[in-house]
């Protein structure tokens, strides 16, 4: 639909008010209205102004824009000033404001020198508002043919920063996919040497020094100017497919480990004790031994010493030996005296029998000993 037809009155007004090219509709001379504009800002200077003012003062303005944007440089806490002259590498700058030649003469790269960067291999990891993490396994980095030819399931991050910024800024055209491609192949490489059962109990923490020096050799050896801080395994599993049957296994060792160990500690028990009754035993034979030879042999001596004397007096000797053999007979048995004179049994006192059960009887009254005095 035609201007004119909008307005509703026809003629040359438009639909915001009359066309600014006059009844002919041309459009209105940029010379015309720079020559207006200088007029409108000689009345409203002082004195009508001069003709040289004007062009002095965009002038000043358009020097001073310039003098900003083109010969000042900001570099903040975190970053370090890489300034290029004609795309070649001339100095550093460090944080603060810093003066340079204008585009293109110099150019300046602020690499972000400070700031520790993530990048996560096996998984992904994305913020759901106020439900925390959700993470997202990645199978074709984590999967790995370990050396006893098993597959491990293995997410890891590695943390690193810049060290060196013109050598991250020439050397490396995609500096986040080097250090992961270059992360992901270490790692398969330390776990192909590897067997699956240490990387999934007691050596996880060599895993990761021995992942992490590969990696800083490798980038040292591009020249990439980075500096690897930290290699975190965040999980080391079996695949989901076997998991279950996996852990039934790593149960069962747990189980022959746990008995053995018990075992090993019945043993340490068990077997210090039989050898200390075996030694107790000897030393018991032992004993027993020397007390029965040395028995023989007194009683061997015993007997030629009365055999000498016999031979000197038989008669005395041999009455002696009935007297010492009936002495120790009756000594140890309980007795009866009778006398056929005096018709019939005839009481005594047994005083041996008496002093083997005093002491026997420590609850005794003092006066039952009393007693038995005055039955003497």
């Amino acid at each position: 639909m035609p201007w004119s037809n909008q307005s509703g009155g026809g003629g040359n007004n438009g639909p915001w008010g009359p066309r600014p090219g006059g009844p002919s509709g041309r459009q209105p001379d940029l010379e015309e209205i720079l020559r207006k504009s200088q007029d409108r800002l000689r009345q409203a200077m002082p004195g009508g102004g001069g003709g040289w003012l004007v062009p002095a003062a965009l002038a000043v303005v358009v020097a001073g824009v310039i003098g900003w944007f083109g010969f000042l440089v900001t570099v903040r806490t975190d970053e370090v000033g890489i300034v290029l002259r004609f795309g070649e590498y001339v100095r550093q700058l460090q944080p603060g404001l810093h003066f340079r030649l204008p585009y293109p003469i110099e150019q300046v790269e602020l690499p972000k020198f400070t700031r520790v960067n993530r990048i996560e291999i096996g998984l992904r990891g994305s913020a759901q508002g106020n439900s925390g993490i959700s993470v997202r396994d990645v199978p074709e980095e984590s999967l790995m043919l370990t050396g006893d030819e098993n597959i491990v399931d293995i997410d890891f991050v590695v943390l690193w920063k810049i060290n060196n910024a013109p050598d991250y800024l020439f050397n490396i055209q995609n500096p986040e996919g080097t250090v992961k491609d270059v992360a992901e192949s270490a790692m398969r490489e330390i776990v192909g040497q590897s067997d699956i059962e240490p990387i999934l109990t007691a050596a996880r923490a060599e895993t990761e020094s021995r992942v992490e020096a590969l990696i800083q050799r490798t980038l040292d050896g591009y020249g990439a100017g980075i500096e690897i801080r930290e290699v975190q395994l965040q999980k080391v599993d079996p695949p989901a497919q076997v998991i279950d049957a996996f852990r039934d296994v790593q149960a069962a060792r747990a189980d022959e480990e746990r008995l053995q160990n018990e075992a090993q500690a019945y043993a340490n028990r068990v077997v210090p004790e039989a050898r200390g009754a075996a030694e107790g035993i000897l030393q018991n034979a032992q004993g027993y031994r020397d007390r029965v030879i040395a028995e023989a042999k007194g009683e061997a001596e015993r007997f030629e010493k009365v055999l000498t004397e016999y031979e000197k007096a038989p008669d005395v000797t041999r009455k002696r030996i009935f007297i010492d053999t009936m002495q120790e007979v009756f000594s140890n048995t309980d007795k009866i005296i009778i006398d056929k004179d005096g018709g019939g049994v005839v009481p005594y006192l047994p005083l041996s029998e008496l002093q083997r059960k005093t002491p026997a009887t420590p609850s005794a009254e003092p006066g039952s000993s009393t007693q038995s005095g005055g039955q003497q």
